[in-house]
């Protein structure tokens, strides 16, 4: 696993792919938003734009599935522990990854990824600290992208806390 510094081409990127995605999905897509480190400037990341597309449920949801294989998505992985948290899907191979998340629109989930990204974004300081703390986990636990992800997950609930 591998963090990087921030890239201004980023949101570059995401508005290139969100174009993507409503050609190809939206007729069931509320609204699409840049999720994650990579929409967060200055703050480092792993060099994969995640994104969300809020959609009614999960029959659109699954509706969504072939039409993004058309477009290069290629993993689709049902959440069996959050209801509103239909697939998330990884399109590459590629210099930088895309990650899509098909939510409920405005669902728990949706608020949370939302609040973090916008705290983030309104306290540099505390993006800081985020990226020095995934720098270290990241040659912590190498290959080990759960353990990785488990370990940031007390410092991303006290953002979210925050922000509430």
């Amino acid at each position: 696993m591998i963090i990087v510094d921030y890239d201004p081409q980023w949101p570059l990127l995401f508005q290139e792919e969100k174009r993507a995605v409503l050609e190809a999905i939206g007729n069931k897509v509320l609204a699409v938003e840049h999720i994650g480190s990579t929409a967060v400037p200055g703050l480092g990341a792993k060099p994969i734009i995640d994104m969300m597309a809020g959609v009614r449920g999960a029959a659109d949801a699954d509706q969504c599935i072939p039409l993004l294989r058309g477009i290069g998505y290629t993993s689709f992985t049902p959440e069996p522990r959050d209801p509103d948290h239909y697939y998330c899907c990884g399109k590459g191979p590629h210099s930088i990854g895309y990650h899509l998340h098909l939510l409920r629109f405005k669902s728990r989930e949706w608020q949370r990824h939302l609040l973090f990204r916008d705290y983030l974004r309104a306290h540099p300081e505390i993006a800081q600290q985020y990226y020095e703390l995934k720098k270290e986990l990241a040659a912590q636990y190498r290959s080990d992208r759960a353990g990785y992800t488990e370990a940031k997950t007390s410092f991303i609930e006290s953002v979210i806390a925050k922000a509430s």
